[in-house]
């Protein structure tokens, strides 16, 4: 537009230019002079002005993140999309910008989190052993800037909608479909992203556009299954609970039994020590010392022994 504007200022300038005419005359030097002058100013501002405008309309900023195609007369150029930054192109070429930072697509079931807001954008899937659930997936990825030129001419800047989408919910239910659902909700939860992601890389990349990583936020399952699955946890917990507290009273009885073993070969020591001469001896300590806690109390005033 730039360059048209000034080839027009260039052919203005020009014409105005041939309607200034002046001869060569003494006797009005100073009007032949105004006139020359005139002229001189209008060619120097006109050419000028149409200069910048030429040079302005070659130069194109490329944004940062982005790269541009470059399209002449409604045909893409292939081979030569430009890279972010000052550049400088032809004219008559438009430009169509496209990003290549890393974009994300996430299907939800909470209206205000996935990429379609206002309505639920889950996933549902049937599994292998043929029940329903919903899935939570977010898709990271960012458009090859080496084939922006081709996904621009085949598919248009909407490549998210016509591609991205429609892949990611492919390669989704061909992954679950080899997994029964409490399994996909548990312990191979890692290895049915990993599978969607391999399905989903090649089905993308063959359009031009390079997946990052698959995130498996959350797996819904039928409230049936779900009450059984906490059912079950629950009757694991209670079974490991149980057997902690068998544990417990086993521990307890075999202290109870090293203590009654204990007590009893005190017993039998005292009672084959109260034998004999020996006897007599331990019951008089036992007496005198019974005396002395006597003694000691602050209730007793008056101590009763025999001679």
């Amino acid at each position: 537009m730039w360059f048209i504007v000034g080839i027009i200022i260039v052919i203005i300038t020009f014409l105005i230019q041939r309607s200034i005419t002046y001869d060569i005359d003494t006797e009005h030097f100073r009007i032949v002079q105004e006139k020359r002058n005139i002229k001189n100013a209008v060619r120097f501002i006109g050419f000028g002005i149409a200069a910048a405008l030429i040079i302005f309309s070659l130069i194109r900023i490329v944004p940062s993140g982005h790269v541009s195609v470059q399209v002449l007369w409604g045909k893409v150029l292939l081979n030569a999309t430009l890279p972010e930054g000052l550049q400088f192109v032809n004219p008559f070429v438009t430009l169509e910008p496209m990003t290549v930072r890393t974009q994300v697509y996430t299907m939800s079931i909470a209206p205000e989190e996935g990429a379609i807001r206002g309505r639920s954008d889950a996933i549902t899937a049937l599994t292998k052993d043929g029940l329903e659930i919903a899935m939570d997936l977010s898709i990271w990825f960012h458009l090859n800037k080496d084939r922006a030129a081709w996904v621009y001419q085949k598919i248009g800047k909407e490549y998210v909608g016509k591609i991205v989408r429609p892949a990611s919910r492919t390669a989704i239910r061909n992954a679950t479909v080899r997994y029964n659902a409490v399994e996909i909700y548990s312990e191979k939860r890692q290895e049915v992203a990993e599978v969607i992601t391999q399905q989903l890389k090649q089905d993308l990349e063959e359009r031009g556009i390079t997946l990052e990583k698959v995130l498996l936020r959350n797996v819904q399952l039928p409230a049936k299954v779900k009450a059984a699955i906490e059912a079950k946890l629950e009757a694991e917990q209670e079974a490991q609970k149980m057997e902690f507290v068998l544990q417990k009273e086993k521990k307890e009885a075999e202290r109870k039994k090293v203590e009654a073993e204990g007590i009893a070969k005190a017993q039998n020591i005292i009672a084959q020590s109260l034998t004999g001469i020996r006897g007599v001896r331990y019951l008089q300590w036992q007496y005198l010392k019974t005396l002395n806690s006597f003694a000691q109390s602050q209730n007793n005033t008056i101590i009763v022994s025999p001679i």
